[in-house]
């Protein structure tokens, strides 16, 4: 050992070495010994390539925290405060087609305001338009609404979008001699819906009970809403508390990216009056 460190660190162009002093031919050794073969001591990143080049980039250990880090983050921003929604249907084109994916403002009514006429709203319609739960695997449907969350899936079968068309207190009638809807004695002029449309083809008169609101699609003639849940329980009304939020952004495929457009459909119609409305003799709605 001792002999072969001596002769690791000899130059040969230099002269040869004195011969080791047996007094001080420990100290000399354990300097000789402590080097690298080149004479050279060892640096820090000399340590790190013998550790299988730590420093080199990222570990897959990071990169993988980083993408649930993402992940986690965007559920709970689309838990909190605006989720992205897939169109599964025709029912409210030409407003919303199918594949499109819009984002839902859950604050539009988190601080008191309530959605209005002519608002675009994604709810919960169970117990209003589905009477039953969904049942199925816990751990399928987990990552299943994960997935929607994050509008990499369609949306839940208890998931809706609609309009508002009544709001609580309302008196809501379809149709006049014109096939006109009415809203609290008002002829209202829907310029959203399909060209070709009828305001609806099922007659009703209904008022709409405080904290629920009359929801229908823009295309009339292939939307199932309130109309068709006129005989269920609770008249086809959704509560207030099952709405998710309002729908303010197209933002995929690209070539449609933009904002839902508000609609001025709804200005002159007044308040419901104080005392309440009665209703009409094709009536099934509460009043």
């Amino acid at each position: 050992m001792d002999t072969e460190a001596q002769h690791t660190e000899r130059d040969p162009s230099s002269p040869a070495d004195p011969q080791p002093d047996p007094a001080t031919d420990d100290g000399s050794r354990s300097v000789r010994v402590s080097g690298t073969s080149a004479g050279t001591p060892e640096t820090p990143e000399d340590d790190e390539d013998d550790e299988g080049g730590a420093g080199r980039g990222p570990s897959w250990r990071r990169t993988g925290l980083v993408g649930a880090a993402c992940v986690v983050f965007l559920l709970l921003l689309s838990h909190f405060v605006a989720q992205p929604f897939l169109i599964p249907s025709g029912s409210m084109e030409p407003t919303l087609q199918v594949g499109d994916r819009i984002l839902v403002n859950k604050l539009a009514y988190r601080f008191g305001s309530e959605p209005r006429r002519g608002d675009v709203v994604v709810f919960d319609g169970t117990g209003s338009f589905v009477q039953e739960e969904r049942a199925g695997d816990p751990v399928t449907g987990l990552v299943r609404d994960a997935a929607a969350a994050l509008g990499l899936a369609a949306p839940d079968e208890t998931d809706f979008v609609k309009r508002v068309v009544g709001v609580g207190g309302d008196r809501v009638v379809c149709c006049d001699a014109k096939g006109r809807l009415s809203v609290n004695g008002v002829r209202v002029r829907e310029p959203y819906l399909t060209p070709g449309d009828r305001p609806s083809d099922v007659p009703f008169d209904i008022v709409v009970p405080p904290g629920t609101l009359w929801v229908m699609g823009d295309h009339r003639s292939q939307s199932s809403d309130s109309r068709d849940h006129l005989g269920s329980p609770g008249g086809g009304m959704v509560p207030v508390d099952k709405v998710v939020g309002r729908a303010d952004w197209i933002v995929w495929p690209v070539a449609r990216w933009t904002t839902v457009t508000e609609t001025d459909a709804y200005d002159s119609v007044p308040a419901p009056p104080a005392g309440g409305h009665t209703v009409g003799p094709r009536g099934s709605g509460h009043g």
